[in-house]
């Protein structure tokens, strides 16, 4: 089973430290996160510089917020990605829930859904090369994946699970444990099958984690909690946040027991010697 790594946001002036080290090891992506209002790097413009700076690790956004997106720039920007990188972008994509982002990006957070599902028609058509619309022409480049990038779908909805049947290549299941995660990936595989695909849904699961010393795990707990703080549930997240190597490799494992295909390992802190510290409690 592959592992990937999701990284910290609260300095984007050490990603490429984080993503040479994990390019130099065994892990097979580097995820990174998106909002609107918040002190994240924008994900796109980030997961370029990575994507230049590396030459075999994934790239792979967790979750890309969509309606916030303009679809004609977002299917140009993708592409472009996908052709940097030389076809090692994932695009993790969803709805998101703040009302803040959607209130930024001038959009009506209760058409959020309907939005993305209009989006994702929308894209694969520019990514197959055809024109925008009967007065509009293409928006290249073609992406070097034929179909465009890769998507997984994150979200805990029905209608998020529908869409990976509908449009996408797998799912991306964050913030649950194992036992938790198992019925969601059950669900994910039978709309798959409802909906005729061919072959099975890839299956990603997400875990908070911190390895190091203790205020490298304190700095984590504090920037998971402020990240959660709108969900109110906060607490619980924070201590969900798994800071030992026993506790990590068991997550893996059971990930792995339920299907997963990748386990990526978020850090919440900046601490970028988690990356050995990782491949040595797990490879």
């Amino acid at each position: 089973m592959k592992i990937g790594l999701g990284l910290p946001i609260d300095d984007p002036a050490l990603l490429l430290t984080w993503a040479r080290r994990a390019d130099a090891g065994p892990f097979s992506t580097l995820g990174l996160l998106d909002r609107l209002v918040y002190g994240n790097p924008e994900p796109l413009v980030t997961l370029a510089a990575l994507a230049g700076a590396t030459s075999r690790v994934r790239v792979q956004t967790e979750v890309l917020i969509a309606p916030v997106h303009g679809t004609a720039l977002l299917a140009k920007q993708t592409a472009t990605l996908d052709r940097l990188s030389g076809g090692r972008f994932t695009l993790g994509i969803g709805v998101g829930g703040r009302a803040d982002d959607c209130l930024a990006a001038g959009i009506d957070i209760r058409r959020r859904g309907r939005r993305l599902d209009e989006q994702m028609a929308t894209l694969r058509r520019l990514w197959a090369g055809e024109p925008y619309s009967e007065e509009v022409g293409t928006i290249g480049p073609c992406p070097v994946t034929p179909g465009g990038p890769e998507v997984l779908f994150g979200g805990f909805a029905p209608a998020a699970l529908e869409r990976v049947g509908r449009f996408g290549d797998g799912f991306l299941g964050a913030a649950l444990p194992p036992a938790h995660m198992d019925g969601l990936f059950r669900d994910v595989e039978a709309v798959w099958r409802r909906h005729g695909r061919p072959g099975r849904p890839r299956l990603v699961a997400q875990a908070s984690v911190a390895l190091g010393p203790e205020d490298t795990a304190d700095r984590a707990r504090r920037a998971l909690g402020d990240y959660y703080a709108f969900t109110g549930r906060a607490e619980y997240m924070t201590k969900g946040l798994l800071t030992t190597a026993r506790e990590i490799r068991a997550a893996v494992d059971a990930f792995h027991g339920i299907g997963a295909d990748e386990v990526v390992l978020y850090c919440w802190a900046p601490d970028a010697d988690q990356v050995d510290r990782l491949a040595g409690a797990l490879f």
